[in-house]
This record gives C-alpha cells, structure tokens and sequence, in this order.
C-alpha cells in the first residue's frame, strides 16, 4: 500500500511566473537605457585617394567654396569669414548662381559642430543640396 502512494503523489508543477517577470523588468530597463547611452564619436571610414588632378576639377566645379580648417576657421571663396557672416554671403551666392551646389571641404580634425553651422547656414540660404569633400587633398 505504501508503494501506492508512493507512485500516486504527483510533484508540484515549477512556477515559472517569478523568472518571467524578472526577465520582463530586465528587457524593460535596456529599452529605458539604450537611448541614453551616447558615442563620444563616430569614425569615418577613409575615403579611397584621389589623384590631383580630379581634385582640383572638384575644386573648380562649383563656384562656391566653403573651407573648414583644421582650427574651425572658416573660408568662404578664399576670403575668411565668420560663422555670421556666413548666411548672407551664401544668399548672395544663391542669387548669383541659382543652379550651384556649394562645395564643403572640412578638415576631419575640425569640430563636427563647425560642420552643423556651415551646413544650417547652406539650408538657411535656400540651397538644397551640398557636396562635402572629406579629405581634401
């Protein structure tokens, strides 16, 4: 008879909900935190060289010409200028040429904030499109 009772006694199921629910807090919190993990920077890729003469064919193809040195100076044309000068030299440009894309050549040592300024300041002047030149040579 003991035996009997032996195999009849079932053993309690495993309750499951305590590990779902930490694992549900868990993937709650990464989905919390993921957004507000930042990079301090993004690396570029190099871009392949180019030989001399295709750039200076770049450099000629457009009659407006921004440079961004390596000290976040700003040249516009081979003149220097200012960050606030910037938007009405652009407008100015944007009337003289209507079908010109102006040309960025930012130094990769520059800040990329330099880089959000001059790019604003293009849209601001009623440009649609730029051609940055990463590496100039």
């Amino acid at each position: 008879m003991m035996r009997r009772k032996r195999a009849q006694i079932e053993e309690p199921p495993v309750n499951l909900t305590p590990l779902i629910d930490v694992v549900f807090v868990i993937l709650i919190m990464f989905i919390l935190v993921a957004p507000l993990l930042e990079l301090d920077r993004v690396e570029l890729a190099e871009a392949p060289r180019v030989h001399q003469e295709s750039s200076i064919a770049v450099q000629e193809s457009s009659p407006i010409a921004l440079h961004v040195n390596r000290d976040n100076s700003l040249l516009f044309n081979s003149q220097k200028v200012t960050l606030q000068q910037l938007p009405a030299l652009l407008k100015q440009a944007r009337k003289k040429y209507p079908q010109a894309k102006p040309q960025l050549f930012h130094d990769k040592r520059a800040y990329f904030g330099t880089y959000q300024s001059v790019k604003n300041a293009v849209e601001e002047a009623g440009f649609t499109q730029m051609d940055i030149i990463l590496k100039p040579s």
